[in-house]
């Protein structure tokens, strides 16, 4: 699976409007339903903050993929948010967020859901790619960075 085909432009945000981690997920999750009319919105939101609350999902590196499984979606989607300025996350590495992955999908697609979130954090984890993604300032510019990473680093 790659990040191209349950990332679309229209779930990419720059900058995103929120300062505070639960509106960050809340505006997320708000980009999501536009672009796919969710069937349970609420209860994606509920998820995305019940994992939330068990461990903050800021995984450091200036990173946060908050996500969760709830059978309000069908399939798997990722949204991506860039912060205007560093937003505290309550993040691993104690530092503040400015790439923002939200992952929802339905609870029988663990699997998947597992190797999406595999997939974001070893991309991200380039700091080289995560600066390109910071100064990109155009959702369409965004899907070129990401495409063209997952091009060079995963060779499939």
């Amino acid at each position: 699976m790659k990040l191209m085909d349950i990332l679309t432009r229209e779930r990419v945000k720059i900058p995103l409007e929120n300062t505070e981690k639960d509106k960050i997920i809340e505006e997320m999750v708000e980009i999501i339903d536009d672009s796919t009319k969710l069937k349970n919105k609420s209860q994606i939101l509920k998820a995305v903050l019940d994992r939330e609350a068990v461990m903050s999902t800021g995984v450091g590196d200036e990173i946060a993929i908050p996500h969760g499984k709830s059978d309000g979606v069908d399939d798997i989607i990722a949204a991506l948010g860039i912060t205007r300025e560093p937003v505290n996350f309550n993040s691993l590495d104690n530092k503040p967020v400015r790439l923002v992955w939200l992952l929802v999908g339905p609870q029988d697609k663990t699997g998947p859901h597992l190797k999406a979130l595999s997939r974001i954090s070893r991309l991200m984890h380039r700091k080289d790619f995560r600066d390109r993604l910071i100064e990109t300032m155009e959702p369409d510019d965004i899907m070129d960075v990401i495409n063209s990473e997952e091009e060079k680093f995963f060779r499939n």
